[in-house]
């Protein structure tokens, strides 16, 4: 497995872009879904990670969007049939690390109630739920996430 920052705009990296996008337009509604388009994830203040495996194959991706003050994740997918090997959790702490190269010292979340393994996921890695930040919507389908990071520059 190898986890590198690379460009969102590759077409197997589009591919699990949509596939994220088909699994949470089955969840929610359209204004419950909070994407980032890929043309966001190119900008200069995204750190948009691809997990591939060997043979170079995109596994899943994540992206840390770096706002003032916090950091976002965003975009956090595996692609179905290999979950369960370590993967996004990879991503996250592959992510936490780049963030804290940033100074960064706070990441924040949304993700929604229908999303047992994320909620779970993140849980895990230690975020802890808060209330709604930034420019999102008071919505019964969030939850609004964060964890303290040390920064490592």
């Amino acid at each position: 497995m190898h986890l590198a920052l690379e460009s969102a705009d590759q077409p197997d990296v589009i591919a699990l872009i949509d596939a994220l996008d088909a699994y949470q337009g089955a969840l929610y509604p359209p204004e419950s879904n909070y994407h980032l388009s890929v043309e966001a994830l190119k900008q200069p203040n995204v750190l948009f990670c691809v997990v591939r495996d060997d043979d170079g194959a995109a596994l899943g991706c994540g992206a840390v969007v770096l706002l003032e003050g916090y950091g976002e994740l965003k975009r956090m997918y595996v692609n179905p049939g290999h979950r369960g090997r370590g993967i996004a959790k990879a991503i996250i702490t592959f992510l936490e690390h780049e963030a804290a190269r940033r100074d960064y010292t706070i990441l924040r979340l949304e993700t929604g109630i229908h999303q047992a393994e994320a909620l779970g996921l993140y849980g895990r890695a230690g975020y802890v739920r808060r209330g709604r930040y930034g420019d999102y919507p008071e919505d019964p389908l969030s939850v609004f996430m964060e964890k303290k990071i040390v920064p490592l520059a």
